[in-house]
């Protein structure tokens, strides 16, 4: 996961994105230099869109499928052709699964005792959320204790802040609606969805 994260340190979040909007909206990222994609699990036919967008992209763009949160969905989004998992919290099921299968995993933490567990399994590269609700400084807390953490923020990332949180000490984002506004994605925008991720992409490198 560290090294996916130091190549791709922003990931676009797919979530309830239509089946026919999922090559566009990654052919749309992926202009723009986004080359991590996440597919919610929790969106319709997301097992579908896994497989039909690592057909399609190969190993041109690493695909993750998010709320991985038990092991079935786990099995079933790798089986899918998913390159890694996130899950929005600590599941020690699996996280013992992710271990055990050596799958790369990106657990969702929040406090002391979600960080010591993963770290327990042999997982070091953590998901921060909801960042956005957290003190920025939060990341460096957690950093002291167990130093050998990394962390991605999820959760409230937006234009705005995304800078902040790399400069607080984050080794990437996670971004969902915030990437790409619901109002060009409903309309297939896609020259207009470029613009956003493009201007997202360059305030972070400002």
């Amino acid at each position: 996961m560290r090294e996916i994260i130091i190549e791709n340190p922003v990931v676009a979040i797919m979530r309830k994105v239509p089946m026919e909007q999922a090559v566009p909206y990654v052919d749309t990222v992926s202009v723009c230099g986004i080359k991590a994609v996440e597919v919610a699990l929790n969106s319709p036919a997301a097992l579908q869109q896994i497989a039909l967008l690592k057909e399609r992209f190969g190993a041109e763009i690493r695909i993750g499928a998010g709320t991985a949160v038990t092991v079935e969905k786990a099995r079933e989004a790798v089986k899918a052709g998913a390159d890694f998992l996130l899950s929005p919290s600590v599941d020690e099921d699996v996280l013992c699964y992710c271990a055990e299968q050596n799958i790369r995993l990106l657990p969702g933490v929040m406090t002391p005792s979600d960080v010591s567990l993963c770290v327990r399994y042999g997982f070091t590269v953590l998901k921060l959320f909801p960042a956005g609700d957290l003190p920025m400084g939060y990341v460096k807390s957690l950093k002291g204790p167990f130093d050998q953490t990394d962390y991605v923020a999820v959760g409230g990332v937006k234009k705005e802040n995304a800078a902040a949180f790399f400069a607080a000490g984050y080794l990437g984002v996670g971004v969902a609606s915030n990437l790409i506004p619901k109002d060009l994605l409903s309309a297939r925008d896609w020259e207009g969805a470029k613009q956003a991720v493009q201007s997202f992409m360059d305030e972070i490198r400002r």
